[in-house]
């Protein structure tokens, strides 16, 4: 297996994608923030110190997808067509599920403006919240499905 981010000399570059055919791009990453169950009831009724916790994550999670290649140095800037950014309140667990997808029609894959999506919303849930909870755990932040390209689609083996 070959790291495409790496020169013969072993020093960093860019790929280029200039080649490669414009298709369809879609990921969908995920991750959470657990917490206490009285941490979490105060964000899923938006009552957190901050304010509405979900509704200032939602719009923090579209902005970092936008941004993606100023905080990870060898993306592409991509033209995104679509970003959402999701939440589910899993009062079982204590802990708030993000869902981010992001879409492109493009040369290359909108995975990183995903995962970028999940981590930021993640840490503004936090931010939000710390004043309540500094004990929230942020964690389990994964690629889940991606389509497009030439390696095509592919899903995490759980179906998560």
């Amino acid at each position: 297996m070959e790291l495409t981010h790496l020169d013969e000399e072993g020093r960093a570059r860019m790929v280029d994608v200039g080649g490669k055919a414009d298709t369809e791009r879609v990921a969908i990453a995920k991750g959470e923030v657990s917490m206490r169950p009285e941490t979490l009831r105060l964000i899923a009724e938006g009552g957190a110190p901050k304010g509405d916790a979900l509704a200032t994550a939602q719009v923090a999670g579209i902005m970092a997808a936008k941004r993606t290649p100023d905080l990870i140095p060898l993306c592409h800037p991509l033209l995104i067509t679509q970003v959402e950014v999701e939440f589910e309140i899993d009062e079982a667990e204590y802990r708030v599920i993000i869902t981010a997808t992001a879409r492109c029609r493009g040369q290359t894959g909108v995975e990183m403006e995903a995962l970028t999506a999940v981590s930021v919303a993640a840490l503004t849930i936090y931010d939000m919240a710390k004043a309540v909870e500094k004990t929230m755990r942020i964690g389990n932040i994964r690629l889940v499905r991606k389509s497009g390209g030439k390696s095509g689609d592919w899903r995490l083996e759980n179906g998560d």
